[in-house]
């Protein structure tokens, strides 16, 4: 984290609906927000080990984003594989209302005035940006996922899937999306669903596919969410993800 020791600033924010405190880390003093989830069993100090401030460093030091990393807790949900689907889905439901919630108002506090959040992440934390973006468009406008798989039901669940497993999957409510609803998520809603070629894109994460698929999804919609799909040696990896993320929050934050 060379250069940017002097802008980083840790804090816990309680969320009533976790029943608990969370990690979330600001890197920077101004620009336009950016939401970073971890990947599974990821925590919010993940992209600064990971090595992703090396290639976001030069937009942070110009001012021109302002990170955010974010806490997840998925051994008590999605990684708990034995907890029925449903089950699993109302804990990242919960989880998702701790971001949106206070979260989102600690950032809001912390940038007065921004209402243009970037939400984005890699692997599950794709899956976030683009399931909370879908959410809260007037909150997160724009979202880059990284070697997303975007049906939590691919990742070895079971049981049967109710109310908050369908409301949470955007590979099923966004196909149902119409009249004023789709509308107004197409007026705030853009972005982009970023995937390599390479290896594990396709298995054992199913991402490439899974990223086609959701990608047309959307595209039948209207919404102004693409898929830019990098090369056959480019792997699921933060090799590449902090290539593909430095290059897409240069072109979204560009003046």
């Amino acid at each position: 984290m060379t250069g940017l020791s002097g802008v980083r600033h840790q804090v816990e924010i309680w969320g009533d609906s976790i029943g608990r405190s969370g990690h979330v880390i600001r890197y920077g003093y101004f620009g336009q927000p950016v939401i970073a989830f971890p990947t599974e069993l990821g925590r919010a100090w993940e992209w600064e080990t990971k090595g992703m401030l090396g290639a976001l460093g030069p937009l942070i030091e110009a001012g021109r984003i302002k990170l955010y990393c974010v806490d997840a807790f998925d051994t008590e949900g999605w990684s708990d594989r034995s907890l029925p689907l449903e089950e699993q889905a109302r804990r990242e439901a919960a989880y998702q209302e701790w971001i949106i919630g206070p979260v989102t108002s600690w950032i809001g506090a912390d940038s007065p005035g921004v209402t243009n959040a970037i939400v984005t992440g890699a692997s599950l934390g794709a899956y976030r940006a683009l399931t909370i973006a879908l959410r809260r468009p007037d909150l997160y406008p724009t979202v880059i996922g990284l070697s997303g798989n975007y049906d939590p039901t691919q990742w070895g669940t079971w049981g049967e899937a109710g109310a908050t497993a369908y409301s949470i999957n955007p590979t099923w409510t966004v196909p149902d999306l119409g009249g004023d609803h789709l509308d107004w998520i197409r007026r705030h809603l853009g972005g982009v669903l970023v995937v390599g070629q390479g290896d594990w894109e396709t298995y054992p994460t199913q991402a490439l596919p899974s990223t086609r698929h959701m990608g047309g999804l959307l595209a039948d919609k209207g919404l102004r969410i693409g898929v830019d799909e990098w090369g056959t040696d480019v792997s699921h990896d933060w090799w590449w993800w902090d290539r593909q993320a430095a290059f897409h929050l240069d072109l979204v934050t560009r003046g």
